[in-house]
């Protein structure tokens, strides 16, 4: 244990190759007595391939376990460099299609983190969880902290899932969820731009390859109803996590003025984005307001400093944001697809 109260890692040295991240990080929990995230702070004077050899030792080792880690006084210094870590991981970066969210792309497979107006808190989820096929593991890099606010906050989807009263899982996992979204219209993200393609052909062969259904309307715009989990199996943990972004489609999540606005102006099936049981059943708000009471009790949150980057298993564990002011840069990187993993039953 250092002075700081962190212990170190106690990996092998042999299992890092020329990384061994006891001898270059120091460890603990970021919250006494919180598995997530795990907090990892680099010693000083240690060049970027050093450190993210170590990194990878230590997330290899630890990141099942906690579900996410946070490494702090990293050298890096720009999207490049974000990328040059993230690629020490992984060779499997990708894309973000089929997208919910506005988001840039800022350097190759490098992204914003979503675009919503900063005075917008965005509710704990895991990313892509309302479809069939989404990335294993997340990064995010902290370019310039916001003056106040502007959280990542994390929760643990293993203790969501056993938070969650129990006639509410058994009901989600009897009926899965089923996603509804209209693009376009000046209400949502543009169907162009979350398939990143202007061609028809190529957003109908998409759905068609991931059970997706699919209808273009009189005016041109794309209407998607998709059935996906509410409750997974980590492939490797073999744990069961709460997955599925149902508390954040439902209408039930906007802001109680902006609600009745788009319902004064739509009709419910031409929302821009709702949610309904897999058999179509509307979903009852109480139950999604305890789910999100769940997420609210887990809920770790910390301030970012400038260099940090947190990486996530994305089954693990879920995030958000909370609303801030003042510039802020919080860059996104997203690897390993992992389609049509085993349903909790």
């Amino acid at each position: 244990m250092n002075n700081d109260g962190q212990t170190t890692c106690t990996i092998p040295s042999q299992a890092c190759g020329d990384g061994d991240p006891a001898s270059i990080f120091s460890t603990g929990p970021l919250v006494p007595g919180v598995r997530l995230p795990l907090l990892m702070t680099a010693q000083e004077g240690r060049d970027l391939g050093e450190l993210s050899a170590a990194a990878r030792c230590g997330a290899d080792e630890f990141l099942s376990i906690h579900g996410g880690v946070l490494f702090r006084g990293l050298p890096v210094e720009s999207p490049s460099d974000f990328e040059s870590f993230v690629k020490v991981f992984t060779q499997s970066m990708i894309a973000y299609e089929f997208g919910s969210t506005p988001r840039s792309q800022v350097h190759h497979q490098v992204y914003t983190s979503t675009e919503y107006p900063s005075d917008q808190h965005i509710p704990l989820h895991n990313e892509q969880a309302y479809t069939t096929e989404w990335p294993m593991k997340i990064w995010f890099y902290c370019g310039q902290p916001s003056e106040e606010g502007g959280y990542t906050p994390i929760a643990d989807s293993r203790e969501v899932l056993t938070r969650i009263p129990s006639h509410i899982r058994k009901r989600f996992i009897r009926k899965g969820v089923m996603y509804v979204r209209n693009y376009g219209n000046g209400l949502d993200v543009p169907w162009q731009k979350v398939f990143n393609t202007e061609d028809r052909a190529i957003v109908e062969q998409f759905c068609r390859k991931n059970g997706i259904l699919f209808e273009w309307k009189p005016d041109g715009e794309l209407r998607t109803r998709q059935i996906a989990q509410a409750v997974a199996v980590h492939p490797v943990t073999q744990e069961e996590v709460w997955f599925n972004q149902a508390h954040l489609f439902h209408v039930s999540n906007l802001e109680p003025d902006v609600r009745e606005a788009l319902l004064c102006a739509v009709s419910e099936d031409e929302l821009p984005r709702h949610v309904y049981y897999g058999d179509g059943t509307s979903i009852e708000t109480d139950v999604l307001n305890e789910i999100r009471d769940v997420y609210r009790c887990l809920a770790v949150q910390f301030s970012w400093q400038k260099g940090d980057v947190l990486m996530l298993d994305n089954m693990l564990a879920a995030h958000g944001r909370t609303p801030y002011k003042g510039n802020r840069q919080i860059l996104v990187a997203m690897a390993e697809p992992s389609g049509a993993l085993p349903e909790c039953r």
